[in-house]
């Protein structure tokens, strides 16, 4: 209608960042739920890094998975089992640092569009680091759903070294926010994964791109934190630390959601 005012533009999300300490699997799932929680509670966005106190492997949400593992001889090699939030394959989380994004579905509409700004801000902070890395492209299949690690195969428009996937995300949305995360591997401990199996694989893990052997040494976990927070405030330069110690509404819904993620009817829900 002439003489109309046009709409208003959306308000910028705000965001916040979060440098963790070490958890176990549980915890570190029950930290990113919390965060997604707290995303449709305040409409703030938050980058968290972390890392994990033993190696665990995840099993993503809708993975089948349930008498495909060993127990016996995962808890013989020190390994934890964990059942994340989010789809995808299985992962071993240990030499590594792992990224979170929680945002409420404002941030992008679309759950590509999501993917690609977060990717955007994982590339920035790897070349800040001297990494060469890029998207995948269009592949001829995409990965089927199995028994094969995440980081067997790269899908398209994930993030890659000459090829080998050097980054594995998963991106979750529900009741108007999402959660995406996933892992930066310093070494490769993938092949683990095969080790843990009830019965083997025909096919071998093929080794994946690690940041020790593009850079010809591994980066400590605090300079790639440092990076992934570089990277976010350029983008977003009124971004701030969050004070999770602050919000007890925060803290206790990490405390809930912990308690869920141990649960063996979870873990083994399929």
């Amino acid at each position: 209608m002439p003489g109309t005012a046009p709409a208003p533009a959306a308000a910028p999300i705000p965001w916040r960042y979060l440098v963790s300490e070490p958890l176990d699997g549980a915890d570190n799932m029950a930290w990113d739920q919390a965060l997604m929680a707290r995303a449709r509670r305040t409409g703030e966005a938050v980058l968290r890094v972390y890392a994990w106190r033993r190696p665990t492997l995840s099993l993503g949400r809708n993975q089948t998975a349930r008498g495909a593992y060993d127990v016996d001889r995962a808890a013989d090699l020190g390994v934890d089992i964990v059942r994340r939030p989010t789809g995808g394959r299985a992962l071993l989380h240990h030499r590594e640092v792992t990224y979170s994004v929680t945002a409420p579905e404002a941030f992008d509409a679309t759950l590509r569009g999501a993917y690609d700004r977060i990717n955007a801000l994982l590339l920035a902070a790897l070349r800040s680091l001297g990494v060469p890395a890029q998207l995948s492209g269009p592949r001829t299949r995409t990965p089927t759903p199995g028994l094969a690690p995440c980081f067997d195969e790269p899908a398209a428009g994930e993030i890659v070294v000459n090829g080998r996937k050097l980054v594995g995300s998963a991106q979750w949305r529900h009741d108007g926010a999402l959660l995406q995360h996933g892992s930066i591997l310093l070494h490769d401990d993938q092949g683990l994964i095969d080790r843990l199996l009830s019965t083997p694989r025909a096919v071998v893990t093929p080794p994946a791109a690690t940041l020790a052997r593009v850079l010809g040494d591994a980066p400590s976990f605090a300079s790639v934190a440092r990076a992934l927070v570089d990277a976010l405030r350029a983008e977003y330069p009124a971004a701030a630390p969050l004070d999770a110690g602050a919000d007890g509404a925060l803290r206790d819904d990490a405390v809930r959601a912990g308690d869920e993620f141990r649960r063996e009817d979870w873990t083994w829900k399929r």
